[in-house]
């Protein structure tokens, strides 16, 4: 029982940070209708930066705020001077919906290129803001660390900052107006471009805290954050890639689930996990588990 209990504890941790990278993929879904598959390069550009600054302040709480800047800013400028100028010379036909899927990739090439230019190929490390030693109750220590508690609590933080921006805001609501309804948005006085690359920023600045946490117990490297950028697509399409509640739920369920893989199974068949939750959630329910009904239409 207590190895279930830890278990649960490691998949929570763990599904925070997938929540994190989920919550920047919908972001930019439901304002553009795209998967942004360079979501993995803009954490990683974000990270390397926050890694510059921690290493020299030696104050990681620093460092995660210049890669939430760093992030926010790249996030604004990819969808300012690359995706808007895409979108006008793509606006129709099946151009219009290949044509951002291959642009993001070939952007994720092109901003790994640029760190591992500038920054090298090999592994780099964050100090730690927190305990990597798990805690001891009575005579045995689980596998459940300050740190752990941290990313915990830093992501529900996020969560709720977040939940308060979209349900209480002037901008939250132009944001849900902007990806449901662009075209009304637009008639009530709503610049649903502006609106939009507030959106990406977002996204980017979301997407800089996951890289800091994920990082802050790993290694960092050009490569480091794509199997973050899996787990968090997956959780992404099994919560409803149009609810950022459901990329939440999503992320939680596939980080234990992965987790109990992990601890009662062994390592080689996380990867296969994940995969095999995706396909049985599209079976069972294609839209996603918080989907309400037929999925909106670009």
């Amino acid at each position: 029982m207590q190895k279930v209990f830890e278990t649960i504890l490691i998949g929570l941790s763990t599904g925070s940070i997938y929540a994190l990278m989920s919550l920047a993929l919908v972001l930019v879904w439901r304002s553009t209708r795209v998967v942004n598959f360079a979501q993995a390069g803009q954490a990683m550009f974000s990270t390397y930066i926050g890694f510059e600054i921690s290493s020299r302040s030696e104050v990681f709480w620093l460092g995660l705020l210049f890669a939430i800047v760093a992030g926010a800013l790249l996030g604004a400028g990819v969808d300012y001077f690359f995706m808007r100028v895409l979108f006008k010379h793509a606006n129709s036909g099946p151009a219009a919906v290949v044509a951002p899927v291959i642009a993001t990739l070939g952007l994720l090439g092109l901003i790994r290129s640029f760190v591992g230019l500038t920054w090298g190929g090999e592994f780099k490390s964050i100090e730690t803001p927190a305990s990597t030693n798990g805690f001891t109750i009575g005579d045995s220590t689980i596998p459940f660390s300050p740190l752990n508690v941290l990313i915990i609590v830093t992501t529900a933080l996020i969560l709720i900052a977040l939940a308060i921006l979209f349900q209480r805001t002037n901008l939250g609501l132009a944001l849900r107006a902007s990806a449901y309804a662009p075209e009304i948005a637009q008639l009530a006085g709503i610049r649903t471009a502006r609106t939009r690359t507030i959106g990406w920023a977002i996204a980017g600045g979301v997407g800089g805290v996951a890289g800091m946490l994920v990082t802050a117990n790993n290694f960092l490297s050009p490569y480091s954050l794509d199997l973050l950028l899996v787990f968090g697509f997956i959780a992404a399409v099994i919560g409803g890639l149009e609810s950022m509640v459901g990329a939440v739920i999503g992320a939680f369920v596939l980080g234990i689930g992965l987790t109990f893989i992990l601890n009662y199974v062994g390592t080689s068949l996380v990867f296969i996990g994940g995969f095999t939750v995706l396909i049985l959630v599209l079976i069972i329910k294609p839209d996603g588990i918080m989907s309400r009904g037929k999925a909106r239409r670009a």
